[in-house]
């Protein structure tokens, strides 16, 4: 038995308001997928054996590069993020784990375990930073980390690393999610083939000593907090990476991380098909890495990445990317937010799921463009909502979250616990 963060009583009177429209809506969506061949029981099963991680980090208040304006009730430290997370868990039912970013959220390993479980979650991949200085840290980087021009620096960023590995084994994680601020902001200001030696040799050293069930996960970035290049600044060099560290090495695709009108979409599908695809952080954008909400500006680019991630789920054994939020929440409660971007990815994935396959891989064949992307915008175009509300009420989760969440009055009663945090400079969390 697991303890609950919000009043049961709470979510399941929120939920009888609402059940009769969503018996009926769920009968009728129903008849009309199975006058397409899909059987919606089936659809529901997978939507609700399906999680995304939460990102500690997440359920703070972000700002942008000028400043930060918190918000009321905002978690002290990771005790009251993994609560935080709870709440998120409990009324989504969609999100089981939680990433941990150290040095942020650095505390007794078996506190970290015991208080997860309180709640029933578990812990996702590992995240390092050595894009900050840490208090009390002998070397900076300021001028890079892993593929810093001083190896007392680079073997400084090593240890931390495997720090992160030692921390997680004891709290249950298998995989180590790196990405480095690395780069430089000048021409002529760095030697870019000896400084992505300098990376690679510190990876290696990482991934020597990564356990055998463990992933590592290398995260590409165009540009930020180095604007003239970065290390590891597109697929196509993560991917060497990944090629080059050995089979434990996958590529991580930020969905924020790309130039605008970018096709993500083709990117996952090559490094699926080459055995590299290892995982996301969702998000969404309008120019750049905004970290928005996942699916609040671009919903169909979302369903076309998992268009290609249930293809080659059908394609590949043993295909299992990780699944994660990544995102910074500066006027919006980030627990909604999260609850949210939760369900759109669970959207995105019951949309990609009704896609008639066998016809559309017909239209192909014949050349038939037309019919073939109507037949990806049939699927998108279907309101799966109540398949997504369904699978919540079948695991006690909340037929709708927000409701449920504000009818519980949560953001108020932490409020008045926690302490109000002054406004910072900066923006980033």
């Amino acid at each position: 038995m697991t303890d609950t963060i919000i009043d049961q009583t709470i979510v399941e009177a929120n939920n009888a308001e609402r059940l009769a429209d969503l018996n009926v809506d769920y009968d009728t969506l129903g008849e009309r997928l199975d006058r397409r061949g899909v059987a919606i029981d089936e659809i529901k099963a997978k939507i609700a054996a399906f999680s995304v991680a939460v990102p500690s980090w997440g359920v703070g208040t972000g700002g942008t590069r000028f400043a930060r304006f918190p918000g009321i009730g905002e978690p002290r430290d990771i005790f009251d993020k993994i609560e935080d997370c709870a709440v998120i868990a409990q009324l989504t039912r969609a999100t089981k784990t939680v990433s941990l970013h150290i040095p942020w959220d650095k505390a007794d390993p078996n506190r970290l375990k015991q208080a997860a479980s309180r709640f029933g979650l578990g812990f996702d991949a590992m995240n390092s930073n050595t894009f900050a200085d840490a208090k009390g840290q002998l070397q900076s980087y300021k001028f890079g980390s892993l593929a810093a021009y001083q190896k007392e620096t680079r073997s400084q960023a090593i240890e931390h690393n495997l720090e992160c590995i030692e921390i997680g084994q004891t709290i249950g994680s298998k995989a180590l999610t790196v990405w480095i601020g690395d780069g430089s902001n000048f021409p002529g200001q760095v030697n870019f083939t000896k400084q992505f030696e300098f990376y690679l040799e510190a990876m290696k050293s990482i991934y020597a000593e990564l356990p055998d069930d463990w992933r590592l996960y290398t995260e590409h970035k165009m540009y930020e907090p180095a604007f003239y290049s970065t290390v590891v600044q597109d697929w196509g060099t993560n991917y060497l990476i990944a090629k080059e560290l050995g089979d434990k090495a996958f590529c991580l695709v930020d969905l924020g991380h790309h130039a605008p009108n970018v096709n993500i979409e083709m990117i996952v599908a090559r490094l699926a098909q080459f055995g590299k695809l290892g995982g996301f952080h969702f998000n969404d954008s309008k120019y750049g890495d905004d970290d928005l909400d996942a699916g609040s500006i671009d919903p169909y680019r979302l369903f076309l990445v998992f268009n290609e991630l249930v293809d080659a789920e059908n394609r590949y054994e043993d295909f299992n990317p990780a699944h994660m939020l990544d995102q910074s929440h500066n006027v919006t409660d980030p627990i909604e937010s999260l609850m949210l971007s939760a369900t759109e990815v669970q959207r995105a994935y019951a949309q990609s799921l009704i896609v008639d396959r066998k016809a559309l891989e017909g239209y192909q064949q014949d050349n038939d463009a037309l019919a073939a992307t109507q037949t990806l915008k049939q699927a998108f175009q279907t309101d799966v909502e109540p398949i997504l509300a369904m699978a919540r009420l079948g695991a006690g989760g909340a037929i709708d979250p927000v409701a449920a969440y504000r009818a519980a009055g949560y953001r108020a009663k932490v409020g008045a616990i926690r302490p109000a945090i002054e406004a910072g400079s900066s923006g980033i969390v």
